[in-house]
């Protein structure tokens, strides 16, 4: 159930424009200060988790929440309507609290 919510509102943040999809996006919100939460496929490689761990707790302008979900690439990507995605950021404050709550149920 859980899973479908956090499917759902990912998709609205998506068509909402409040997602930056991928590793360039996602480093790009995360420098600009954009980004309110960043979000890892559970499969996304070793490298791309420790990246992300120093990019969003060193260089960011205030430190970013980084959660590793329980989605796949695959998973992730499906559900902000592209093929796969390992790493995304959610880019309103809104939003990254209601995402957090789910993934916090779950």
């Amino acid at each position: 159930m859980m899973h479908n919510r956090l499917h759902g509102l990912l998709g609205l943040a998506c068509r909402a424009g409040k997602l930056a999809l991928g590793h360039d996006a996602a480093v790009e919100a995360v420098h600009t200060g954009r980004a309110a939460l960043c979000l890892l496929a559970t499969d996304a490689s070793e490298r791309l988790c420790a990246e992300f761990l120093r990019e969003t707790q060193q260089f960011a302008h205030a430190k970013i929440p980084l959660l590793r979900t329980d989605y796949t690439m695959e998973q992730l990507g499906q559900s902000v309507g592209q093929r796969k995605t390992a790493v995304l950021t959610v880019n309103d404050r809104g939003f990254a609290d209601r995402i957090t709550e789910l993934i916090g149920r779950e």
